[in-house]
């Protein structure tokens, strides 16, 4: 058992999933920004998810290449905690976002072969923490979310980075104790895998998922 795995649910877009969120055990919420995403949230809509949230359960904001009129609006308008870029930010773009908000940041970056792993160098000291994510297919219209897996034997034995860092991509109940025995990752992201449809969370799966990641229960047949 590993209480200390700390669970990040992305793309909420009801009250009653952020409620499904504090009560399942999860560490972070993600708000999903990039608007083709079926898990965007408008900036009003947002500040409601965000104050519905209760104090320790973080607030990240999920933004694509978003430039600072963009991020101007939503910091004004959602009481926030970090922002995770997940597009082509560069490490100067990194840089530049975590000074003009003053917010912690965490920089996506997208897996699929033992290359792929040199830029995470090129990253930690410009972000707070990074997610390890798996990088979506050729002609992908989301740059996450994909319910998509790397091969996590990529990240077998390694001492990993100077920043905190995230697994995500194709997590599940039924896989992500394997995936955090299998990297030893403290902290995973899921969107799609506690979803009935995009969008659209499920209490059970948000508790399953995290009971799961933390070795305290059984990973449950899922439906």
């Amino acid at each position: 058992m590993n209480t200390t795995i700390k669970v990040k649910i992305c793309g909420l877009t009801r009250e009653s999933d952020v409620a499904a969120c504090a009560a399942g055990g999860a560490s972070y919420i993600g708000l999903n920004f990039f608007p083709p995403s079926p898990r965007y949230v408008a900036p009003a809509l947002a500040r409601d998810l965000a104050l519905a949230a209760p104090v320790g359960l973080a607030k990240v904001a999920l933004v694509v290449d978003a430039d600072d009129a963009t991020l101007d609006a939503i910091t004004a308008t959602v009481p926030l905690d970090m922002l995770q870029l997940h597009g082509h930010e560069s490490p100067a773009r990194v840089a530049t976002i975590r000074a003009r908000y003053g917010l912690p940041v965490m920089k996506a970056i997208g897996i699929a072969e033992a290359a792929d792993l040199a830029q995470i160098d090129l990253y930690a000291t410009h972000a707070d923490q990074l997610l390890i994510d798996a990088k979506p297919p050729r002609g992908a219209t989301l740059p996450g979310g994909n319910g998509l897996s790397f091969d996590w034997r990529l990240l077998a034995g390694r001492k990993y980075w100077t920043r905190p860092w995230m697994l995500a991509g194709g997590l599940t109940a039924a896989n992500v104790a394997q995936a955090v025995a299998r990297t030893g990752t403290q902290q995973v992201d899921v969107a799609s895998g506690v979803e009935t449809a995009p969008g659209i969370k499920d209490a059970a799966l948000i508790a399953a998922f995290v009971q799961a990641a933390q070795g305290t229960a059984a990973a449950p047949r899922l439906r």
